[in-house]
């Protein structure tokens, strides 16, 4: 292990306390997140209703792995991921199909020239993966949080259980897509080790695709995977 690389993050069992599985209650908080975080992507200009119905399809596939924070009682932030992503929206699309079409072209009346970008998700996959992806089927994929928690210790804290979460079940790697200019994202995938694998061209944008190893990061440890116990709480076991 690279001994100048990230140091593990630091246990902090207050935020590990308030972390737990998205369930169908969250639903609403969820996508007003998303909304917040990602308001200029496809998904988010589609509408609430789109997304409401894209998250349903979502917690129905054994693929997604989706994590939230609680924040006073109320959903403060979340991170959804994948340990299969190709597969899981091939799924999500074929059994909510009608669902998603519906709700989309509510968001397709108000936008119609959101259809182009709309045409150009099924390519996701493949334009994205560049050198040393080609087999990596787990991914993070969103991750939102109010303002207030935002650059603080929850972040990490939710990220490591999602890697913890995906390395356990075998993952040597986990990959993630930002926009090139994003900075913020930038800096926190390069302070958690993640190695730029190329950059490649989405929605009319510059992306940047990146790599972590999951079984050689100094921040994640299968041996720690967090179990939920019958109450939908968190615990962690040491």
């Amino acid at each position: 292990m690279n001994q100048n690389g990230p140091r593990p993050l630091p246990s902090d069992p207050v935020v590990l306390a308030a972390i737990r599985p998205m369930t169908t209650p969250d639903l609403d908080d969820v996508v007003r997140l998303h909304q917040a975080a990602m308001g200029h992507s496809l998904w988010a200009d589609l509408g609430p209703r789109f997304l409401r119905a894209l998250y349903s399809g979502l917690l129905n596939s054994i693929h997604f792995r989706a994590f939230v924070f609680l924040d006073q009682g109320h959903v403060g932030g979340f991170i959804a991921g994948s340990d299969d992503a190709p597969a899981m929206m091939s799924e999500v699309r074929r059994q909510c199909f009608w669902p998603l079409l519906w709700a989309a072209l509510r968001g397709l009346i108000r936008r119609p020239l959101l259809i182009g970008r709309l045409l150009q998700t099924r390519s996701y996959f493949r334009l994205s993966s560049l050198p040393g992806l080609e087999h990596v089927r787990a991914e993070s994929m969103f991750c939102s949080f109010e303002p207030h928690l935002r650059g603080t210790r929850v972040s990490g804290v939710i990220n490591k259980v999602l890697f913890d979460e995906l390395a356990a079940r075998g993952h040597q790697f986990v990959k993630i897509t930002t926009e090139a200019d994003n900075e913020g994202a930038v800096r926190q995938l390069s302070s958690w080790g993640f190695e730029q694998r190329g950059h490649f061209r989405f929605y009319g944008k510059e992306m940047i695709a990146w790599r972590l190893d999951l079984q050689g990061s100094a921040r994640v440890n299968p041996a720690e995977r967090l179990v939920f116990p019958p109450d939908g709480s968190l615990a962690g076991k040491r």
